[in-house]
Parts: C-alpha cells; sequence; structure tokens
C-alpha cells in the first residue's frame, strides 16, 4: 500500500503555487496569522481549496463553521458559495474573530458570514430549536477536539441527506494511530474516529489531507 508523497518543504511551496488558485485576502489571512503564536491552529491552503471544491460539488448554500479562529477556512468556503449562500460561524474568541471579520470584508463576503460568539455546543442547539434540522448542507469541525463528539451529532442532525461534514485534525500528527498516547485530546479524537467508522447514518473517509479530515456524508 503507498504511503503518499512526503510533504517536504519544497512539495508544500509546489502545492501553494500550484494545486490551488489562490484570492488575495486567503493569501493574506494566511501570510498574517503565519506571524502569530498560534499559526499552527490555521489549515492549511490545500484544505482550503478541497473544502472550497466540496462546497462546489453539493451546490451547498447553507453551512456551519464550529471553530472561526482567524477566518481562513469560512472566508475559503464563502468565496465558494453563491450570492445567497450563508454560513453561520462559532467560535469563543472575539480577539481573533475580529481578524477575521476584515479578511471577511476584504473579500467582500462579510455578509454571507453570521459569526456568533459563545459556546458552539449551545448555538448549534440554538440553530437546531429554530427549525434546522436537515436544512444544512455543509459542516466544518475544527474546535476543542473533546467536543468534538458533541458537535458531530449535532451537526448531524442539522445536516441534510447528503451533506457534508469534514472534520479536522484526524490524525492528529499521527498520534490517534500510537496506542500509548492516552492525551485527553487524542483519546477523544480516537474515540470519535472509531464512532464514524462503525456509523450506519453515514458514509465515510478518512483523507490523509494536512493534519487528517474525517469526511462523513449523511445517508
Amino acid at each position: 500500500m503507498g504511503k503518499g508523497v512526503e510533504q517536504t518543504d519544497q512539495v508544500v511551496a509546489y502545492l501553494a503555487e500550484t494545486g490551488l488558485r489562490d484570492h488575495a485576502a486567503l493569501a493574506r489571512c494566511r501570510a498574517e496569522t503565519a506571524a502569530l503564536e498560534w499559526a499552527m491552529m490555521q489549515i492549511s491552503p490545500e484544505q482550503g481549496a478541497f473544502m472550497q471544491m466540496l462546497a462546489r460539488l453539493i451546490n451547498a448554500k447553507r453551512c456551519i463553521e464550529v471553530g472561526v479562529f482567524t477566518g481562513y477556512s469560512s472566508l475559503a468556503v464563502a468565496l465558494a458559495l453563491p450570492s445567497d449562500g450563508r454560513i453561520e460561524a462559532f467560535d469563543i474568541s472575539e480577539e481573533w474573530t475580529s481578524k477575521a471579520r476584515a479578511y471577511w470584508a476584504d473579500a467582500g463576503v462579510a455578509d454571507k458570514i453570521n459569526l456568533h460568539i459563545g459556546p458552539a455546543g449551545e448555538g448549534l442547539e440554538a440553530l437546531l430549536r429554530d427549525g434546522g434540522e436537515g436544512q444544512y448542507d455543509f459542516a466544518f469541525i475544527d474546535a476543542d477536539k473533546t467536543g468534538y463528539d458533541a458537535y458531530y451529532e449535532a451537526c448531524l442532525r442539522l445536516l441534510r441527506p447528503g451533506g457534508l461534514i469534514a472534520i479536522d485534525n484526524a490524525l492528529w500528527s499521527g498520534k490517534v494511530a500510537d496506542p500509548t498516547d492516552q492525551g485527553e485530546d487524542t483519546i477523544a479524537l480516537r474515540a470519535l474516529n472509531a464512532k464514524i467508522h462503525k456509523d450506519t447514518r453515514v458514509e465515510m473517509a478518512l483523507v490523509p489531507l494536512a493534519d487528517g479530515i474525517m469526511l462523513v456524508q449523511k445517508r
């Protein structure tokens, strides 16, 4: 079985240059976030392009994002949505999302993103109470790892049949495959991966892109 291409600096640079069609606001967000202390929380450019392609393939209009940070992933998806597309985005940080708002405005997609500051679990439950069950096309989860299971369950209820959930950090730098790693986040991710593998409500594929994306399609 092939192990894939090693992600050397040369390959990463090639991906950034040739593997996607960059938008100026995405490039600026990526460059400025790279200088921050928590830069590792940002998704890779090829991951953003991958999610854009997924959104286009399923003709997504109503989306959910759990974990915004400086706004790269929501910006990428918003750029792929039609003019009446919308993202319900959840984060707890006013500081990081203030940067996100600036990038969204710069790209002209601020009106497509409804930002909610507060616990994502409560926000997702509010969407369900407001009649959102089965009304969404795409969800991206990239937040606190111990909360992933609850976010997955809520997003699964909110998605229509055929809708997609992309869950970031599913490989967790390979730690999920190391049984000696018993860190809290590793345990949570490993358990969710195993749960989804057996979940008859969905189709699934664990994609070894970036830090691993668990891709789930609701049946």
